[in-house]
């Protein structure tokens, strides 16, 4: 599948034609409001006197009007009564009459709502490159004995595909040959790389860290896991909104009906009661003027616009009218762990020393042994080192990766070791009570525990106690003693259990933490947080599968997340919102809202926004229907002429619903 390079929508001939007729429409509005003295008569039409600015008005018409009059000749041809047609006509049937400024601005303006919404679908497409090009396009495959190279797309399920460390894994699998640590956060969003020996499953775009691996695949390049995610992107940015479709559905009754009632208007009198056609074509004209939709039309733009800039000034990016509107409706909140809740980031949270030994030693040891490892966990007790001022670290020799298990290195003239719990038990330690597996988990406040020698039989229950908490625990000693242990955790934001609160104040009913994280671990954050629900351990399509649901079981659902594995389920709930900074490319493009500086605690002002600029929508959509409808009325009865409905109808309405607007501005910022 070949995804397209967005086209450039702002420089396209549409859109010059727009820009030209935007400046004249400026340079029109200047030379009849502000310069009214130097606006002199140029020409004359058809006996009406042209005035410059009355020039300038009609070049803006014919240019930026142009495309829209074309694509309402289109729509009347093809016998489809759509907003084109109706947009269209407006702009004749103002243009005729003389009423120059508003056939200008409405061409302008919708010129430019058009140009909007070809961009926003450009970005859509968009959001798969970034996905295609995690998976390698090619493999290196063992066959008939020697290892070859060959596209990925021509490797057959059963064969044998090899992976390096540092490279990405090609196409889902089973490990047959090797062991490793596997980067699997572009799939599942777990923060640490995941352990892989024989029999393991291992997914296509994820990353070989440290060891040699041979993958016997499992799927063809079509059907693996990446693909699938790449599909169900796809598929539910193709599929129309209810709001979508109401709208079309809308359309198809509104337009008809507006344009039936001008003709029967214009028509019927003269021919049924003899009355004269030029006025009741001028009244059919005014109908057409007032069911004209300007102030309609731009009563949701104005609302938008000014909500999304409040939010743009509060650090929050919005990507469209419609997903402000979503916002504010949305009955459940569902977020990602790992770049949301959490940091993303490993951090050293407690130091436990045993015996006689101290915290420093604990570190002078660990990170001896781990300053020459790559590893994430290596990388946070390295930061820990420098931060508590170790120096004087030992250098380690005949280094060795234990895969999967931990590291070993001769210090001093003896060898010591660092890694998991089990690789402690296998040098014949009684650690049975420790046993547990976690990637991460909750950083609280960190307590750094030394029992004396009599304490230590409380060993096991100390690290115990910090795995439950979701923690991971890396053992540093030699194979005679343990110099103590090192707990590592992803950090939980410190907005984290403040937004899910004031989530809850503005009228959220569910809270919820999909995570591809274990069970400890999501336990842990979700009891720290106050998430009302967390479902731990899913796969990208297991996390669309949870949005289905959550909307099935409460209504609209967002969804927050900040990594290539949430994309389809930003995609699939009713709102996806990405973590901005921290948030891959792909995340931030599929999703519609945008947190920029990764500040979870934006999220309850975002609702708040949206569930406010939805009032003002509704107050000015029906309130710019309402004075119409009045204003219709009084037409055939002969109450309503041309001007009238041009400044009450459509200048005053405009400058109305622009004013109500204008509230959301003021709007304060992020109050948590």
């Amino acid at each position: 599948m070949d995804i397209a390079p967005p086209s450039e929508i702002w420089t396209s001939p549409r859109a010059i034609k727009t820009w030209i007729g935007a400046a004249f429409v400026v340079l029109g509005l200047l030379f009849e409001f502000v310069l009214a003295g130097q606006n002199p008569e140029v020409a004359s039409l058809l006996g009406y006197p042209l005035t410059l600015a009355d020039g300038l008005f009609l070049v803006a018409i014919a240019v930026s009007g142009y495309p829209v009059v074309r694509g309402g000749y289109y729509s009347a041809r093809n016998l489809s009564l759509d907003i084109d047609l109706l947009m269209g006509t407006a702009i004749i049937a103002a243009t005729g009459i003389g009423y120059f400024v508003e056939a200008a601005t409405l061409a302008v303006l919708f010129s430019i709502a058009e140009l909007l919404e070809d961009y926003a679908m450009d970005r859509a497409r968009n959001s798969l490159r970034e996905l295609m090009e995690l998976s390698p396009d090619e493999a290196t495959v063992r066959r008939d004995g020697d290892e070859v190279t060959v596209p990925a797309e021509d490797v057959e399920v059963g064969e044998t595909v090899i992976v390096r460390p540092g490279d990405k894994i090609p196409l889902d699998g089973s490990v047959v040959e090797g062991e490793s640590a596997v980067d699997e956060s572009p799939i599942t969003g777990e923060s640490v790389p995941v352990d892989k020996s024989l029999g393991e499953e291992v997914y296509a775009g994820s990353i070989n860290e440290e060891g040699y691996l041979e993958v016997e695949v499992t799927s063809t390049a079509g059907d693996s896991t990446l693909s699938q995610i790449i599909e169900m992107v796809q598929g539910a940015q193709e599929k129309k909104t209810e709001q979508e479709q109401f709208v079309d559905r809308f359309s198809g009754y509104y337009t008809p009906a507006v344009v039936v009632l001008a003709i029967l208007t214009a028509a019927v009198p003269p021919l049924a009661l003899g009355l004269p056609w030029e006025t009741w074509f001028i009244r059919g004209l005014t109908l057409l003027v007032i069911a004209c939709p300007c102030a309609f039309v731009i009563s949701t733009p104005v609302s938008v616009v000014s909500g999304i800039t409040s939010a743009a000034k509060n650090g929050v990016l919005i990507k469209g009218g419609n997903h402000l509107e979503t916002m504010g409706e949305v009955d459940v909140v569902a977020m990602d762990k790992t770049g949301t809740l959490t940091k993303g980031e490993l951090t050293v949270t407690d130091i436990v020393p045993l015996g006689e030994h101290s915290e420093t030693d604990v570190l002078r040891y660990g990170a001896g042994l781990e300053q020459r490892s790559e590893h994430p966990i290596a990388e946070a007790i390295l930061t820990r080192t420098d931060e508590a001022t170790v120096t004087d670290l030992p250098s380690p020799s005949d280094f060795e990766s234990l895969t999967g298990k931990g590291i070993r290195a001769e210090i001093d003239g003896e060898t010591y070791y660092a890694g998991k719990p089990a690789l402690f038990e296998e040098l014949g330690f009684d650690l049975s009570q420790t046993r547990g597996v976690t990637d991460g988990g909750t950083v609280s406040d960190g307590v750094s525990r030394n029992p004396s020698p009599e304490q230590e039989e409380f060993t096991g229950s100390v690290f115990t106690e910090l795995q439950q908490d979701g923690r991971t625990v890396v053992l540093v000693g030699t194979e005679a003693e343990l110099v103590g242990g090192i707990a590592i955790a992803d950090e939980v934001r410190s907005t984290s259990q403040r937004a899910v609160e004031r989530l809850h104040d503005r009228g959220v009913g569910h809270v919820v933490m999909l995570t591809g994280d274990n069970e400890g671990t999501a336990r842990a954050i979700a009891e720290q947080v106050g998430v009302d629900e967390y479902r731990a351990e899913l796969l990208p399509d297991e996390k669309v599968d949870a949005i289905e649901e959550l909307q099935a079981e409460h209504g609209d659902v967002a969804m927050v997340g900040d990594g290539i594995n949430d994309a389809p389920a930003l995609a699939t709930a009713d709102i996806g919102i990405a973590m901005g900074a921290a948030g891959t490319d792909t995340a931030l493009e599929t999703a519609d809202i945008a947190l920029m500086g990764d500040d979870i605690g934006k999220l309850p002002y975002l609702y708040r926004l949206s569930h406010t600029a939805n009032g003002v929508i509704r107050q000015n959509i029906w309130g710019s229907l309402g004075v119409k409808a009045l204003l219709a009325v009084g037409v055939p009865l002969g109450y309503v002429s041309v001007a009238l409905a041009v400044v009450v109808g459509d200048m005053g309405m405009s400058l109305g619903v622009t004013g109500n607007a204008m509230r959301l501005s003021r709007l304060s910022g992020p109050e948590d």
